[in-house]
């Protein structure tokens, strides 16, 4: 079924029942590899809201969570490529093992200059959790993207917590461009 959102059209690309297992499934496997530790979840605002919220529900073992908000889209189907960032978080990672939960890495950038800005913070480790991942898009590898929800297309897509200007996030498919 088609919808439309401002200007465009999307169809439906990821049910809600997909991403719901799919999530069960990083759950199980963050338990298992931090299950050591105490990570420091950070989720990125906006677009990862739905998606840190429901794989903390997954999460059994000890945790703390924080929040930064970063953007590069500005209302736009295309990545601008200039970060804004918004907010910083107060959690100190100095020692710890942190665990970034992205929406979707698309080209990257956004991704790399986070985890430049947390190196800076000397953490154990950083690994970073992605609902969806663009591999066509990529401008260069990250190695710490360990855990992926879904690969897609060069697509724009919305829902679950993505948007075109600022409208779409509630949804619970996920839907790209028609």
């Amino acid at each position: 079924m088609e919808i439309s959102i401002a200007d465009l059209k999307f169809e439906p690309l990821i049910k809600s029942a997909a991403i719901d297992a799919r999530i069960k499934a990083i759950g199980k496997q963050l338990n298992a590899d931090y299950q050591h530790t105490v990570p420091v979840f950070v989720g990125v605002l906006n677009g990862s809201f739905l998606f840190i919220a429901d794989i903390i529900k997954q999460i059994d073992i000890p945790c703390e969570v924080t929040f930064t908000k970063l953007a590069s889209y500005y209302g736009g189907t295309k990545s601008s490529l200039k970060i804004r960032d918004d907010i910083d978080f107060s959690v100190d990672i100095k020692g710890r093992d942190v665990l970034v939960i992205e929406d979707i890495v698309d080209t990257g950038n956004t991704a790399n200059y986070l985890l430049e800005k947390l190196r800076a913070k000397q953490p154990a480790s950083i690994k970073v959790c992605s609902l969806l991942l663009k591999p066509a898009s990529l401008l260069k590898p990250i190695e710490e993207l360990k855990y992926v929800g879904f690969e897609i297309e060069n697509e724009f897509v919305v829902g679950y917590g993505l948007d075109y200007k600022e409208m779409g996030r509630n949804l619970k498919d996920i839907y790209k461009k028609v």
